[in-house]
């Protein structure tokens, strides 16, 4: 219902190329926001001394990694956006994710919240797991540009994970 009337009222929006424009802009966005508001993030003293995951990668691999998901996304959500049956649950989950995206930086690095950020980066890892699983029998083989978004998750609430269980661990050995 909801698509149909923005279909009719906006007929440019079943071009498959602005579709993936407008995600790319809010999936950036989502990425722009989250590192102005992260403070020193990776650079910081408090990152530089962390007991990182051994597999943890080179710091450049993150933002490769990140436009190609963002990139990848933007493809699924436009198609997903074309053939969902209920688009009204499908802006729900992109909403959502969207915003534990943005948060999960400037709790992680400038509010050095490491729980709290665990917290976000899992609830942020099952909503893309939501997205794919509930989504791949309607989108099939094209449920392929979700996947570097959720494999990267997986392996990124390991290292957050990681880090957090250090933690503990160094706090319960020096009290």
């Amino acid at each position: 219902m909801v698509r149909e009337k923005v279909f009719n009222k906006y007929p440019i929006m079943q071009n498959t190329v602005v579709l993936i424009i407008i995600f790319a802009i809010l999936n950036f966005g989502a990425l722009g926001i989250g590192a102005y508001f992260m403070g020193e993030g990776p650079s910081s003293g408090w990152y530089q001394h962390l007991n990182k995951a051994p597999w943890t990668p080179p710091g450049w691999v993150f933002g490769v990694a990140w436009t190609t998901i963002m990139i990848c996304f933007s493809f699924y959500m436009a198609e997903l956006w074309k053939n969902s049956g209920n688009i009204q649950i499908v802006m729900i989950m992109f909403a959502i994710q969207w915003v534990l995206n943005v948060m999960w930086n400037p709790s992680f690095f400038k509010y050095e919240q490491v729980l709290l950020a665990l917290i976000l980066i899992t609830l942020l890892t099952l909503v893309i797991a939501k997205l794919f699983f509930s989504n791949l029998p309607l989108l099939r083989y094209k449920s392929i540009w979700i996947l570097p978004y959720l494999v990267w998750l997986c392996i990124a609430t390991s290292l957050n994970a990681y880090i957090y269980l250090k933690k503990l661990d160094n706090f319960n050995i020096s009290n």
